[in-house]
């Protein structure tokens, strides 16, 4: 639907429900290593309270224009629970959400917030425990006039990311995953292989691995 500049796909697909919550274990650390470089958002995008819980879930997509979040406001009535709201906001002067907002949407069982931007009264959301990264804190509200989108591809933290996407953030950053299914296989076996090796084991290999890359390059004799 589209109606004064903007573009409102208010249902989309997601993947199964069992696939998403096969990432909820997965640190994004793991994660990141089987993705490219534009999967991963760059570091400005952070959890605004500590400590952070993992959140994993599909993307609901938002853009919302200069100093407006009407498109966010609308979004939490419906995202669908264990979505993640992922919004590429039009400044990062003015919240596009505050504790309302938050509090709304965890009511309707959002999982949490990823905003290229900035939200307001993160007290309270630290104090009812809903996650929230964006690029920081602003006391000053943002209008509600539009236009914006709802459902399209969008970019966050330099990160391109489509509806239904699954999205990971924790306290080590925030990945998004296209190809759920072959990721979240790769990333399974990764773990156990990461959780089967000792300490010593694995500096005995990285010390071989970096030993011969300085004799590769001329710097050991």
């Amino acid at each position: 639907m589209k109606k004064g500049g903007a573009s409102l796909k208010l249902t989309m697909e997601r993947p199964p429900k069992r696939l998403v919550a096969g990432f909820q274990d997965l640190p994004t650390t793991t994660l990141a290593e089987l993705l490219t470089l534009d999967s991963v958002m760059r570091h400005v995008i952070r959890p605004l309270w500590a400590p952070m819980p993992r959140v994993a879930g599909p993307a609901y997509t938002v853009r919302t224009v200069r100093h407006d979040n009407l498109m966010l406001h609308t979004a939490i009535y419906h995202a669908e629970p264990g979505d993640v709201i992922v919004v590429q906001a039009g400044d990062d002067r003015m919240a596009v959400a505050g504790g309302n907002v938050c509090a709304v949407a965890q009511r309707r069982g959002v999982a949490g917030f990823v905003v290229d931007g900035v939200i307001g009264d993160v007290a309270a959301s630290r104090g009812r425990g809903f996650p929230v990264f964006a690029r920081g804190v602003s006391p000053i509200p943002a209008g509600q006039a539009g236009p914006g989108e709802i459902g399209g591809p969008i970019t966050c933290g330099g990160a391109r990311v489509n509806p239904g996407d699954v999205v990971v953030a924790d306290e080590e950053g925030i990945v998004v995953v296209a190809r759920a299914e072959t990721v979240l296989k790769n990333a399974r076996a990764k773990a156990a292989r990461d959780a089967a090796e000792s300490l010593p084991e694995w500096e005995r290999k990285h010390r071989a691995r970096v030993e011969s890359t300085l004799r590769a390059h001329g710097y050991l004799g």
